[in-house]
């Protein structure tokens, strides 16, 4: 299992486009992929269990994986979450 901590920066936060995407970027790996917001946890592959995350701009997610793919999904998920979920229209001016 490996972990790695990111900050949403996405001004809109964690929203379902957002979560869309980070649902497809999942799908992609055998590994389990968990998304943790303090005490609540989702699976990256559920869109709705992401929403439920409640993740406002600020909030520290933990990415954790566990499988035959883990350092690349770990490495993928943290760099969309850091990359503003892939929305460059969603910088601040």
């Amino acid at each position: 299992m490996k972990m790695k901590s990111a900050r949403v920066t996405n001004p809109q936060g964690l929203h379902a486009r957002s979560a869309a995407t980070i649902v497809k970027l999942a799908t992609l790996f055998q590994s389990s992929i968990e998304l943790k917001n303090g005490a609540k946890i989702a699976n990256a592959k559920n869109i709705m269990a992401l929403l439920l995350l409640e993740a406002s701009k600020g909030t520290e997610l933990t990415v954790c994986t566990n499988g035959k793919d883990e350092a690349q999904a770990l490495a993928e998920m943290i760099g969309l979450i850091e990359d503003n979920f892939g929305e460059t229209s969603a910088l601040s001016p």
